[in-house]
């Protein structure tokens, strides 16, 4: 039967890995004739899973998210990391070329130094007398003297820069090695966690479609057994309404001690003040009796329509089978039953009813039925 729900529905409790682990579609087939309490036994059986299986995409498609978010900030270290190599590629570059250029220098310093080292090898073995008496004048022989002592000096000078050159360039060129290195490891262990993440959100995306898919095919089922449960209650399906203030004089906004209510809202998006859910059938037969200035008690949590009698009952209000104009009349078919107001009794015995959500609509209609089956509740 149609949701004609109360606060007395209790919430599913959240799904245990070991549940979520054996959550699986209902395959089963309906027969073309089949009991409206029955119907509704395999609805809320359905419902009950697809909310299990959501409930797990959900947690799924959350999990997803984080291992997402993993992925982009591992991608913008290596993305840092590798700007960072590539930088410290270019100095390694620039280095081995300096380097290349000092090895090249130093091979030409030593061959310098070689042709000085022989020269003034060979000029030490004259002797002073001999150097004076082959130099013009004094004068020239003070320039050979300071010419081999500049020598000297430039040999002790280009050692020492050459030495010195050597540490710089080695420290330089282990020291940007040793970046690079290390650089290098990082971008391998963040390319590697990357991945991992990678692989571990395929696999949960992998699971997602599969409970998805999961919860399309219970979809699709619940929705097929609702036509049915519809056409087990065609008797009292009529044609839409057109009564002020969304039909039949039910308030557009209501407020109540639980909210706000009325027919503005979505169906079960608010609870009436006498706790039923907004646009159910309960609420607005509930609403047409306080309307008319009668007691309407709090029945909230006691109950769907089908309910209702035996509230009564318990309550002292007169129930039978015979209608009157003001009665709530009540199907105790399916699940969850279905309550009418009526509106008028026809001499021909038929009733004329007002309504909300006969056709799982939340929507307002009026129909011409016979009172057979029915229960009515004499407020």
């Amino acid at each position: 039967m149609v949701h004609h729900k109360n606060r007395s529905i209790k919430l599913i409790p959240k799904l245990t890995p070991l549940l979520a682990a054996g959550v699986m579609v209902v395959s089963s087939i309906m027969g073309p004739v089949v009991a409206a309490q029955s119907l509704q036994d395999q609805i809320n059986a359905l419902e009950q899973k697809k909310n299990q299986t959501q409930n797990i995409s959900n947690g799924l498609a959350q999990q997803a998210q984080g291992i997402q978010g993993e992925i982009n900030s591992l991608r913008d270290q290596i993305a840092s990391i590798q700007s960072q190599i590539d930088i410290n590629t270019v100095r390694q570059s620039d280095l081995n070329k300096r380097i290349d250029v000092a090895q090249k220098k130093l091979a030409e310093q030593k061959d310098m130094l070689s042709a000085n080292i022989r020269s003034m090898y060979i000029e030490g073995d004259i002797s002073p007398l001999e150097m004076i008496a082959s130099s013009k004048n004094l004068g020239d022989f003070v320039d050979k003297q300071e010419y081999r002592d500049r020598i000297k000096q430039n040999i002790v000078e280009t050692l020492d820069e050459i030495e010195r050159l050597k540490i710089q360039l080695g420290g330089q060129k282990k020291e940007i090695t040793k970046i690079l290195n290390d650089q290098k490891s990082l971008r391998g262990s963040l390319s590697k966690k990357n991945n991992e993440a990678g692989a571990k959100l395929a696999s949960v995306n992998q699971s997602k479609a599969g409970f998805d898919s999961q919860i399309q095919a219970q979809s699709a089922q619940i929705t097929a057994l609702r036509e049915q449960q519809r056409a087990a209650n065609s008797r009292f399906i009529g044609a839409p309404g057109s009564g002020a203030a969304c039909g039949g004089g039910y308030p557009g906004h209501a407020v109540s001690n639980f909210g706000s209510w009325g027919c503005n809202y979505g169906l079960d998006q608010g609870v009436d003040s006498w706790g039923m859910y907004n646009r159910e059938c309960v609420s607005y037969t509930a609403f047409k009796v306080a309307q008319s200035g009668r007691n309407m008690p709090y029945w909230g949590g006691r109950g769907n329509a089908k309910n209702w009698p035996s509230n009564a009952r318990g309550a002292g209000i007169p129930v039978d089978s015979s209608p009157r104009v003001g009665d709530v009349a009540i199907s105790t078919s399916g699940y969850y039953g279905h309550s009418m107001y009526v509106e008028s009794v026809n001499s021909n015995g038929t009733i004329n009813i007002s309504q909300y959500n006969v056709a799982w609509d939340g929507r307002y209609t009026t129909a011409t039925i016979s009172p057979s089956g029915l229960e009515f509740i004499h407020f």
